[in-house]
């Protein structure tokens, strides 16, 4: 092995600046995207106290109108007027 062989890095072309954005623009994203993760994850506290007796919020049940009584309230009148026939 009497030839010495050098061994030298390839040439790497500088960056250019589309190619500098481009890489900022995902690594910002990809931040951005874990913190909605996180945001959907990590429960948030409310900040605002509301009164013991709960009025002040409604909870989504509360909100929601039964489907039943609704049901039962749009067959009532077809059957009255078939009795009136």
């Amino acid at each position: 092995m009497a030839a010495e062989r050098h061994y030298s890095p390839p040439e790497i072309p500088e960056p250019t600046l589309m190619e500098t954005v481009l890489h900022h623009g995902l690594f910002f994203g990809a931040i951005f995207q874990l913190l909605c993760v996180l945001a959907i994850i990590l429960p948030v506290s409310q900040s605002r106290k509301t009164d013991s007796d709960g009025s002040g919020t409604k909870t989504w049940e509360a909100v929601k109108k039964p489907k039943a009584s609704a049901a039962q309230l749009s067959k009532k009148p077809k059957k009255e007027s078939k009795k009136k026939r």
